[in-house]
């Protein structure tokens, strides 16, 4: 439960720092976030005088490589949702620089290919699916745009997304 628990801030952390910075933060940023500090204070007699000593506490989490990547996959389907949702928004700019970071991001995951945990490979294959709808919803932006009002293109892509699911078998 503790993997799949840092997996999931991974991804609330690294979608955080992309809608702050549009880049993806890295894992020693993280791990530096997850390092917390406390002071106990301790009671001593001492023969002259009472005195309060602080003791600081450190405890820190370490999210792992394989976490890391693990939740950067996760990541991609928010960006694929964020993308969905600027189109109904009216904007036509964020999909195409989502397009261009989910494609870093595939090609980082395809050039690392099947070494890690079979886990890697599945989220390969939604990171691979959040891909091809986010692609699919500029290709229709840059050749149908013109053509489809803007209060209508969230139902265009809804429509798109739910008819990919069924051709790849998902609910």
């Amino acid at each position: 439960a503790v993997f799949a628990g840092l997996q999931e801030y991974v991804e609330a952390v690294s979608f955080q720092y992309f809608i702050k910075t549009r880049s993806l933060i890295s894992v020693e940023e993280i791990n530096k976030q997850l390092i917390f500090t406390a002071e106990d204070r301790e009671e001593t007699t001492n023969m002259t005088s009472n005195s309060h000593d602080k003791q600081a506490h450190t405890w820190s989490l370490k999210v792992t490589p394989v976490d890391y990547l693990l939740g950067v996959a996760d990541l991609t389907g928010e960006l694929m949702r964020l993308c969905i949702s600027s189109v109904g928004n009216g904007d036509i700019d964020t999909p195409f620089e989502l397009s261009q970071f989910l494609r870093q991001i595939y090609d980082g995951f395809t050039f690392i290919g099947n070494t890690g945990p079979y886990e890697v490979s599945k989220k390969l294959y939604t990171l691979k699916q959040s891909l091809a709808k986010v692609e699919n919803a500029c290709y229709t932006l840059k050749v149908r745009g013109s053509e489809i009002p803007k209060h209508m293109l969230a139902d265009v892509f809804s429509t798109k997304t739910e008819l990919i699911d069924q051709e790849e078998g998902l609910p």
